[in-house]
């Protein structure tokens, strides 16, 4: 790997970043605040929140098995993403590889930040190799994006290929675990320690049920998270975010039976697709949805809308023509697609 600097756009090594009030004051008994120009009424919402968001990552540490400066927490996953470019990517310059289909994101987040995206398409078992990887990359590759399990394929990516990966790559290898907790694959958290160019992304938006609090993580080296602490707003997380994330903290056994409850639906909403006349195939996951190609995908969809119920449409992605991504609910919500499914004619 090449050094963290060699790797960093200069204007950002030598960034010097926003001191804002909170970041200058870390005593503990204060009471009286009249540094942050803030209104003293309406109390706590007055007040401006953590800009680390201390309290937050020392319960999310010992969770994760993960030192609190390995932490960054974003406005959703896709803060962090857009912080990699941001902090790695010359616009115009730099490029990025990323395997195909994979999560829309990525390619966003490249275009808006003027960086080169270089796709390599997955194999018929939505697979890659290290090397085709690594063939796509060149002196000016800052950056590979994997997801695993994969949106929208739902399959764990080859272990084996991506610390193939983590070993050869000169640069920052991305894999993005946003579905890890219904996987039976392990988290690559554990190996964080070995591999300074890794950063793993994970959310609350799935396995904690908190899509609408938008709260992402990422986890890497201090190094790494200096910088993503340096570039990012000053209070990128607000207060009610960090107080519902605390509150979800000590709920924790609760969203593992929540797991449990969905992969016991997953595996029985499966097993009822491949009765189905219009299901062609159900390819296999470890996530909380699954993909699955249909008779007629685009019509099937638009009969589901008008029964009131929505799946995602992913036709128009290479390699999943014809195919829907199904994402597992309550059981009611289940029986109600399976129920008109099995209504459905051609």
């Amino acid at each position: 790997m090449k050094s963290l600097q060699e790797l960093t756009r200069p204007n950002i090594w030598a960034l010097k970043p926003y001191s804002s009030a909170r970041d200058e004051y870390s005593g503990k008994t204060a009471s009286v605040f009249l540094d942050a120009n803030e209104n003293p009424y309406n109390a706590p919402n007055n007040r401006y929140p953590d800009p680390l968001q201390k309290e937050l990552k020392a319960l999310i540490a010992p969770v994760k098995k993960v030192k609190p400066e390995q932490i960054f927490l974003g406005n959703g996953s896709d803060e962090a993403i857009d912080l990699l470019f941001r902090a790695f990517c010359r616009p115009g310059i730099d490029n990025v590889v990323a395997i195909h289909p994979t999560y829309g994101m990525y390619q966003v987040c490249a275009d808006i930040n003027d960086v080169e995206y270089r796709k390599v398409l997955l194999d018929e078992k939505f697979q890659f190799k290290a090397e085709d990887l690594l063939r796509a990359s060149d002196e000016n590759t800052k950056l590979i994006f994997l997801c695993s399990p994969n949106n929208p394929t739902g399959n764990n990516l080859d272990a084996k290929e991506i610390i193939t990966l983590l070993r050869e790559f000169q640069g920052i290898v991305i894999v993005d675990e946003a579905y890890i907790d219904f996987s039976t694959q392990p988290s690559f958290i554990g190996i964080l320690d070995e591999y300074p160019n890794l950063v793993i992304l994970q959310t609350f938006s799935k396995a904690w049920g908190c899509a609408a609090i938008r709260l992402g993580m990422a986890f890497a080296s201090p190094d790494i998270i200096g910088i993503f602490s340096k570039i990012k707003y000053p209070y990128n997380i607000n207060l009610l975010t960090q107080q519902e994330a605390l509150r979800m903290m000590q709920r924790h056994y609760e969203v593992q039976r929540w797991i449990s409850t969905l992969l016991e639906e997953r595996a029985r909403l499966m097993q009822a697709f491949t009765q189905l006349p219009c299901c062609k195939k159900v390819f296999p996951t470890d996530a909380n949805f699954f993909l699955t190609r249909v008779s007629n995908a685009k019509a099937i969809y638009d009969y589901l809308v008008d029964q009131g119920i929505i799946v995602r449409n992913r036709s128009n992605i290479t390699r999943c023509e014809d195919c829907l991504r199904i994402t597992v609910g309550t059981r009611p919500e289940n029986d109600a697609l399976l129920e008109a499914l099995r209504k459905y004619t051609e």
